[in-house]
């Protein structure tokens, strides 16, 4: 097999000996590793295909994979596939400024696509917190958010158009058009989480920058109180570009991070608020943000006094989940989503099973969408801890499913959420889906084991389907 992967992609291009299989073992979820059987690099969609039909013809399982950012085991092996890194597959291929579009490779940087267009008034929207290290071909796995998801949307919101490599190693090419006719297969596979096929070129859309931006810190005693204050600025009618919170133990991290900003030690929480777009009535939509933050007891709250200043907020901000590293040797991030309103509720419960489990918790959230990210800290070297932050954190995600959320908003499930999915979807539900993978993915080679509780249905240990049973699918659903 090694030998037919070489010839497909080179020699250079396929690792196979344990030592250099050791780095693809997992991504940035540590909690569970497995060596792969080989990791291959192709260069272009023709030797992803080329590689996907020798594969697919020995019946070996593959996994598509970005920069290994993901957070919930998406690229993580469960057992004997071949890892098909994106890695090189890594260019700009077109920029289309007269239609606000561009097309890159997978392996492409986030970041690197605004840099590439920022000198002419245009960047791309969603920003991952990992947005200098992660790929986009990731982000249209995970159906990646970000800071300004509140405003702009998340991935799928900026996906136009997608070449694809289906399981058998067929090329198709999906949307590209506007307000394309039919059904929204752009849409399905953005999210898929590598369970459809390998995205191989991306068509994106681009942004005009905002005229102006105005950036607000404010400082609370008492995290109910920045709860609370989101709430009301959203019910005041302003749709800040970013709302984010951190709580006092995330406070604690960041400040001894890679750009503390100077917080008090002392501080319940902090929020940065951001609004953008046409210069006139800026300054008039920060006043009433103050004012709401002045409403609810904020000890300190100000503006950003210049560009310098306001980077070195969103820096510290982004930071955040690295900076965890500084106050515990393991941690664990979660990733549900609740309504806003329901905000002060679900810290608190947060809060009460952190005291059960015996595990410390920060909070670092998209407060504007309602998107929370706990930061369940433990040492693996004490027995027990670690399996008290996995209880911690699959109970958390029960708050969140209990009060009208989910149980991810932009992390993807993988391996880590499989079972919580349950919390969301009956049996029944989940059989549809996974009848809906099956048409894509008909012998469960590409990614397998992720995104569904195994086996969802008894039929899937029994049979080797080729395809979807349109009759079944049907009786599940009803």
């Amino acid at each position: 097999m090694i030998a037919a992967l070489k010839r497909c992609v080179g020699n250079d291009a396929v690792l196979y000996r344990h030592e250099d299989l050791l780095a693809y073992e997992c991504d940035a979820y540590t909690l569970k590793k497995v060596v792969p059987r080989a990791v291959v690099f192709p260069r272009s969609t023709e030797e992803t295909a080329e590689v996907v039909r020798l594969l697919s013809k020995r019946g070996i399982p593959f996994i598509p994979r970005g920069a290994g950012t993901g957070l919930s085991g998406g690229a993580t092996p469960t057992g004997g596939e071949v890892i098909i890194s994106l890695a090189r597959m890594n260019r700009l291929l077109q920029v289309d400024l007269l239609n606000r579009r561009a097309v890159v490779q997978p392996g492409y940087i986030n970041l690197h696509l605004t840099e590439a267009v920022a000198d002419r008034g245009y960047y791309y929207a969603p920003d991952p917190s990992s947005q200098q290290a992660c790929t986009i071909g990731g982000n249209v796995g995970e159906n990646a958010g970000g800071a300004h998801c509140l405003k702009y949307g998340v991935t799928t919101n900026h996906v136009l158009g997608l070449t694809m490599v289906l399981p058998d190693g067929q090329i198709v090419q999906l949307g590209g058009l506007p307000d394309e006719p039919g059904y929204d297969l752009v849409g399905l596979v953005v999210g898929s989480e590598g369970t459809m096929g390998i995205v191989t070129e991306i068509t994106v859309r681009l942004e005009k920058k905002p005229e102006g931006v105005r950036t607000v810190l404010a400082m609370f005693d008492e995290v109910s109180e920045a709860s609370e204050a989101v709430s009301d600025i959203i019910a005041a009618g302003i749709l800040p570009a970013a709302l984010e919170m951190m709580d006092n133990l995330a406070i604690e991290a960041v400040e001894k991070g890679t750009f503390p900003v100077g917080y008090p030690r002392d501080l319940g929480a902090v929020l940065l608020i951001e609004v953008d777009g046409i210069t006139e009535g800026l300054d008039e939509q920060i006043e009433r943000i103050v004012e709401v933050c002045r409403k609810h007891g904020v000890r300190e709250v100000r503006a950003a006094s210049s560009e310098e200043e306001r980077k070195s907020w969103w820096n510290n901000r982004k930071t955040a989940f690295g900076a965890v590293g500084t106050i515990s040797p393991d941690y664990l991030v979660q990733d549900g989503v609740i309504p806003r309103s329901r905000l002060p509720e679900v810290l608190s419960r947060i809060e009460k099973i952190s005291h059960e489990k015996g595990v410390r918790i920060a909070n670092v959230f998209h407060a504007g969408d309602g998107n929370l990210h706990p930061l369940i800290m433990f040492d693996a070297r004490i027995p027990g801890e670690e399996e008290r932050a996995v209880q911690a954190g699959s109970e958390i995600l029960q708050v969140c499913a209990e009060v009208g959320g989910s149980i991810t908003g932009e992390h993807g499930v993988g391996l880590e959420k499989r079972e919580e999915m349950r919390y969301l979807f009956s049996e029944k539900e989940i059989a549809v889906q996974t009848a809906i993978r099956e048409v894509f993915n008909p012998r469960n080679l590409c990614n397998p084991g992720k995104i569904f509780p195994s086996p969802a249905r008894c039929a899937e240990m029994k049979r080797q389907p080729k395809g979807i049973d349109t009759e079944k699918a049907l009786d599940a659903l009803y």
